[in-house]
């Protein structure tokens, strides 16, 4: 096992190269240019291939190209390039087209502070084009290692439900440095749980079957198969069609793929949850780490307190949220984006509140603060506690 002290960019970098990824485009935007940096000095030495692109919405139709030539590719960007990348994510979700896509959040909107951490794609990771009729996969890493991890299964995801998979990481994550453990062996990469699928091909003549089935190979060009990749409605032989039955075909395709194998995309980490917590702390990506010393400290000060950690977002985990409780979603934004699935997934008796901050993380004393004041029956006011930390 190696272990090193880096980046969680350097960690994606490496689980890129573990994975098996030999095509990286992008465009550098902070805090996700070193991604760029490491792959062009990473892909050579392996074989692969970097390219420098004019633009966001280059770099993933150049990833799209590449993965159609049957090559594992990947691109990285912040908010401002993840809105660009809008109509090749349409593509490729599709025509069914593997793609890992990194996105490392940064305060917004726009180009907002470019060295913040921020939390405001969590919507636009769950529909990241147009036309809607389809479900996303989006794992948030927490830490280095944990993007190193999710980075390696995003791959592994793809291959499978043959789509494009986030990575949606925060400006922390990205920039911060931790210790990274990179497996050597394979039986270093079992023990780390850790999963690669391997590029199949699609012989035909069936390339987009009307089923939920997974594990299907996808379209690779030049194999004389008379395969195709518009981004038209496609009949089950990849042909252009305006007819309305293959667009209802294709569509439960694009969704319950998705829908019915949720199994092996689910994660997440309850906190103290055994003995039906007053309070329950939800968060994902870096606020998630501030939540668990929360937890720790509010339990310790006597607060029947608990926490769940989100790992993948999209498609939701509702089966999370199956406790009746006080629920508090901690974001970094101000406009609350988390806590409205929380909302809608939590049980009908329960109460649901929101505490953002913009740019930084919150205290571990004001989430505990803000515990004690739920269960006190106070009302918690999202905008008192961000003039405060002002």
């Amino acid at each position: 096992m190696k272990r090193v002290f880096d980046t969680g960019n350097a960690a994606i970098t490496e689980a890129a190269i573990f994975a098996g990824c030999k095509v990286f485009a992008g465009y550098p935007i902070t805090p996700a240019t070193e991604i760029a940096e490491n792959m062009s000095r990473r892909l050579p030495q392996i074989g692969g291939y970097y390219v420098q692109a004019e633009d966001e919405l280059s770099a993933l139709h150049m990833c799209i190209g590449a993965s159609l030539g049957g090559l594992k590719a990947m691109t990285s960007t912040s908010g401002p390039g993840y809105v660009l990348y809008a109509d090749p994510y349409g593509w490729a979700l599709g025509s069914e087209i593997p793609v890992v896509v990194v996105n490392a959040q940064r305060v917004g909107p726009v180009s907002g502070i470019t060295g913040a951490p921020g939390q405001g794609e969590f919507y636009l990771s769950r529909y990241p084009t147009h036309g809607g009729n389809f479900e996303s996969i989006v794992l948030t890493p927490n830490s280095v290692q944990e993007a190193f991890s999710l980075t390696v299964e995003a791959f592994y995801l793809a291959e499978r439900f043959r789509m494009p998979v986030t990575v949606l990481a925060d400006q922390i994550v990205t920039d911060g440095w931790e210790t990274l453990l990179i497996p050597e062996t394979e039986e270093e990469a079992k023990e780390m749980g850790l999963r690669i699928a391997p590029r199949k091909i699609n012989y035909g003549p069936e390339f987009y079957p009307a089923t939920d089935e997974i594990d299907v190979p996808p379209v690779v060009l030049g194999h004389n198969t008379g395969a195709a990749c518009s981004d038209w409605t496609p009949t089950a032989e990849g042909f252009d069609t305006e007819e309305v039955e293959w667009q209802h075909k294709h569509a439960y395709r694009l969704i319950y793929k998705v829908r019915n194998h949720k199994d092996l995309i689910t994660r997440y980490e309850e906190i103290d949850t055994e003995d039906n917590p007053d309070v329950i702390l939800v968060a994902y990506g870096s606020p998630s780490r501030v939540l668990k010393s929360a937890v720790k400290a509010a339990r310790e000060q006597g607060l029947k307190v608990g926490g769940i950690r989100l790992v993948s977002i999209w498609p939701f985990p509702d089966e999370a949220f199956s406790k009746s409780a006080k629920y508090l979603s901690v974001e970094l934004n101000y406009d609350g984006q988390l806590v409205r699935e929380v909302q809608r997934a939590v049980p009908k008796d329960s109460e649901v509140h929101f505490l953002g901050r913009c740019g930084e993380l919150p205290k571990v004393a004001e989430l505990v603060d803000a515990a004690r004041t739920l269960i006190n029956n106070q009302p918690l006011e999202s905008i008192k506690w961000q003039r405060e930390a002002w």
